[in-house]
């Protein structure tokens, strides 16, 4: 047995050992703590006891030990539900504190940057404390949400936890500067006026606040000094102190513009999507070198054995859309030119073997694209099955991050909101999107008519390219191949 008198050396040489040996640790008493070395058990005074307090397990939550002041228990953090995901919001939590938790059970919506998703109950327990509550936002990647203990009877023990991980920062102050030269008033037009700001204060003035609350204080132009008290740690001001000082102020009304000026206006908040779509998007347009070519696609082939198709298919409570169509003939000319099918991946270019088709759905949240994985495999039913069930989750939040994440080519249709064409953005990493515009009735030649013309469906479609992966001239060996499966639609069975 070691005690404290052992030399400082040998307590170095422990402590870097007990840290590394957490994992096995078996036993945690008040005084000491014993991990198992070369087969024995080892005890340590407390003072080395301290840095064997938690254990990172496999999936990345953290087990904390029997302290002095609190059970055993689990630390769950906000996990990354996406590859993108920076911060999420708690939608919802579907558990109460107290509450008994099987593996598996839904215990928290949460939304993303890309849709909101169901968060699932790592382990086994019960639901000790809730430390994030509904509707909170922007809550980072890896910030306490809540604990989790094996044993019921611990859960009183957890009822004034607090987050002690968010550090508290004091506001630091600055030197007094010059006044400045009084300057003319602004003019009218100049604009809405800039947020308040805080002013500088003594040291005996100093307000404590956490980095997030500072944040949401300067963005809403709220002074951390018209916060009456804290609820953190200490009498610190915490973002839910500022929004509800928010929600307690006098609405502010937009000034009226008397010479004619700026109208009134609203600010939104920018939703998690909505801040990744345009991110993402500028992107695209920043860094991709985009293309157009446009053709016209004559539709009345595909219309009638569209109409013969639903006859046959009507009995098992379905139709195919024009949609479906386009989706099978954009992934079986994928397959025929095969650069369009490609990615850029800056010393190589990626070229697929499958055909994974991403549809872009709009939602209330935002534009997303789900993925028809393999389309250029599947039957036109089963593609428009897949297409409905992707639709609904995706405008329900449902989507699971392998539903949209991916995808080699896509597919952008505005046609039955009567658009004629139009030119859509590349979804990167991809090299190509096809914008579907609206099919009307024109006058088309037609050398077996007396007429000469005849009337016919025509449907305009864009292909937006990336130059650097898709010449112009096989761009356009990708258009012709494509009209040719919808002009000809039966040598898509070919």
């Amino acid at each position: 047995m070691i005690r404290s008198a052992i030399s400082h050396q040998i307590r170095r040489s422990l402590t870097k050992e007990v840290e590394q040996s957490c994992k096995t640790a078996v036993r945690l008493s008040s005084s000491n703590a014993c991990v198992k070395r070369q087969g024995k058990n080892v005890c340590v005074t407390k003072q080395i006891r301290r840095i064997c307090l938690s254990q990172q397990t496999n999936n990345g939550f953290t087990r904390s030990f029997t302290t002095g002041s609190y059970p055993e228990h689990v630390r769950i953090p906000l996990p990354a539900l996406s590859p993108t995901m920076e911060t999420g919001t708690i939608v919802s939590w579907e558990k109460k504190e107290g509450d008994k938790l099987n593996e598996g059970d839904l215990l928290a919506e949460i939304e993303t940057d890309k849709a909101t998703m169901g968060f699932e109950t790592p382990e086994e327990g019960y639901l000790a404390k809730i430390l994030v509550p509904s509707g909170a936002k922007d809550v980072p990647i890896g910030k306490l949400v809540c604990i989790i203990v094996s044993n019921e009877e611990d859960v009183a023990a957890f009822k004034d936890f607090a987050d002690s991980s968010e550090t508290v920062e004091p506001q630091k102050v600055e030197p007094p500067t010059p006044q400045p030269t009084p300057v003319a008033a602004p003019s009218p037009l100049a604009g809405p006026p800039n947020p308040e700001k805080v002013p500088e204060s003594s040291p005996a003035d100093r307000i404590f606040a956490s980095p997030l609350a500072r944040r949401v204080a300067a963005e809403q132009g709220i002074s951390l000094a018209s916060v009456e008290k804290g609820s953190g740690i200490f009498g610190s001001v915490t973002s839910r102190d500022i929004e509800a000082a928010l929600k307690s102020a006098p609405p502010k009304t937009t000034p009226v513009i008397a010479q004619g000026g700026a109208a009134e206006y609203v600010d939104l908040p920018v939703s998690n999507i909505r801040g990744v779509i345009a991110k993402r998007l500028l992107q695209s347009k920043q860094t991709i070198p985009h293309y157009y070519l446009s053709v016209d696609v004559n539709m009345d082939a595909v219309m009638k054995l569209r109409e013969e198709l639903n006859k046959h298919v009507e009995k098992d409570g379905y139709k195919l859309s024009v949609n479906d169509f386009v989706i099978k003939a954009s992934a079986l000319a994928c397959k025929k030119v095969p650069e369009a099918n490609s990615s850029w991946q800056d010393t190589f270019i990626r070229q697929f073997t499958s055909v994974d088709v991403s549809v872009a759905v709009s939602t209330d949240r935002g534009l997303i694209t789900p993925i028809i994985f393999g389309a250029d495999k599947k039957g036109l039913g089963s593609i428009s099955n897949d297409v409905k069930a992707l639709a609904v989750k995706a405008k329900d939040g449902k989507l699971q991050p392998h539903e949209f994440q991916g995808g080699t080519f896509s597919v952008s249709n505005l046609g039955m909101f009567g658009v004629k064409n139009f030119s859509a953005i590349i979804n990167p990493p991809q090299s190509c999107i096809l914008a579907i515009g609206a099919t009307e009735k024109r006058l088309v030649p037609d050398l077996d008519s007396e007429s000469g013309h005849k009337v016919s469906s025509v449907m305009s479609v864009t292909l937006s390219c990336d130059h650097r992966v898709v010449d112009g001239a096989v761009g356009a060996q990708w258009l012709a191949a494509f009209r040719q499966y919808l002009e000809k639609p039966h040598t898509m069975l070919l």
